[in-house]
């Protein structure tokens, strides 16, 4: 198959859930088919991804110019686009210029698919192109803006999260109706989506994980240390981090005042600096370029998430190198994994404090409950496999692609 991959937010490094999971599925692809990967992203130093052109057939690179996260350019950015009828997450990216290219590529190639990875690159993707288009969607996007109102205090941020949500899920209904495929990383997505489009469009193509670079490691472990990983600048992962610190944390110290949290992960963020200062026991790590010894070394990896979508990396990774995970619901939200048997799941801050304490205190349960992860990721779980299905379904899409879609949907979707 020749296959343009259009994706927003770029790809390299591989250092977000999104990323890993679309490098790695759109490596084992290029093994076997033909890939031009065309990213638009925040333009930044050292950008290495003209370098992914020893990877695939063909790599078209946009930097774009766009204000820094949490910057006063970035609240003046999104007031402007205030008015506009999509998200901003959508909107802040898909510059005409982009769409313009897309097009001029599609002109001067031949595809036998595109592939639209996540939906916020959606914007671009030319919805009347005679041939099948295949959105990959690694969360229900609204379903977090949802949330994140849910446990909003902050006023302003309340009615950001609200209109995000909103517009948020209006798009989704949109574009995953002008797709011809939508793909899901887990059954709970899936569902969401077909109470209101076609579930014979869905497939699921579930999380993955390199299960030979994320293997148990013989460091020792450190007494009574639990560890979080994962991208510090994605706001589900703070609220993590001061959810448990201040609901959870507090009840282990009662029974293990020895406990301490090592954070890994990039961009914290000044609150949580201020965090960590205050709560000597929290260590921020920052960026890392291997997390593997973090991981390795901690005695439980936590995942005390209110807020997400689709799957979370972090616990795949994790239980490939046979460690024991304790996470809310919602942070294991999507995975096929089985409570108590390889993984413990707390959704109240004392459930999730119990479910700490009796596992620090019983290392030979954490050893067989990590034994039981490391086999569920092997034998179900690796790259190869997940990319195997991810081929067969473009291939099926292809085979069976007629538009469904028309003129005023496509134009009503640009709007």
């Amino acid at each position: 198959m020749k296959i343009l991959w259009v994706k927003a937010g770029g790809l390299v490094p591989p250092d977000t859930g999104g990323k890993i999971r679309s490098f790695n599925i759109l490596r084992e692809l290029a093994r076997r088919h033909s890939v031009t990967f065309f990213s638009f992203y925040a333009a930044h130093d050292h950008d290495v991804h003209p370098e992914l052109k020893e990877v695939f057939e063909q790599v078209v690179c946009m930097p774009l110019q766009l204000p820094a996260p949490k910057s006063v350019g970035e609240m003046r950015d999104y007031g402007i686009r205030l008015l506009s009828s999509q998200p901003y997450s959508i909107t802040k990216y898909c510059f005409p210029e982009v769409r313009r290219r897309v097009q001029a590529q599609l002109e001067q190639e031949s595809y036998d698919v595109i592939l639209c990875d996540f939906i916020f690159a959606a914007g671009v993707v030319p919805w009347n192109w005679p041939g099948p288009k295949v959105l990959f969607t690694h969360n229900v996007e609204a379903a977090i803006w949802r949330r994140h109102y849910e446990v909003a205090s902050n006023p302003i941020w309340k009615a950001i999260s609200w209109r995000e949500w909103r517009k948020m899920e209006a798009a989704e209904r949109r574009y995953l109706h002008l797709a011809d495929r939508v793909l899901t990383v887990s059954d709970t997505d899936r569902d969401s989506f077909a109470s209101f489009l076609d579930p014979s469009k869905i497939t699921v193509i579930p999380t993955g994980v390199d299960v030979d670079y994320f293997q148990p490691m013989t460091a020792e472990e450190t007494p009574n240390s639990l560890v979080f990983t994962g991208s510090m600048d994605w706001l589900p992962n703070e609220d993590a981090i001061f959810y448990f610190v201040d609901a959870i944390l507090p009840l282990i110290k009662q029974q293990c005042p020895e406990v301490s949290l090592e954070v890994v992960g990039r961009s914290p963020s000044r609150k949580l600096q201020a965090l960590a200062e205050r709560e000597r026991c929290v260590r921020l790590t920052g960026w890392v370029e291997d997390i593997r010894p973090f991981v390795a070394r901690g005695s439980i990896c936590i995942v005390p998430l209110r807020i997400g979508g689709g799957t979370r990396l972090k616990i795949f990774e994790a239980m490939a190198m046979s460690k024991a995970v304790v996470s809310t619901s919602v942070g294991a939200e999507g995975l096929p994994v089985q409570a108590g048997d390889n993984i413990l799941l707390a959704d109240t801050p004392r459930n999730f404090a119990d479910s700490v304490i009796s596992l620090l205190r019983d290392p030979e349960e954490r050893k067989r409950m990590g034994a039981s992860a490391r086999v569920l990721v092997q034998e179900n779980y690796s790259w190869p496999r997940v990319a195997e299905n991810f081929a067969r379904t473009l291939h099926d899409a292809v085979s069976a692609f007629k538009p469904s879609f028309t003129a005023r949907e496509v134009q009503a979707a640009e709007r």
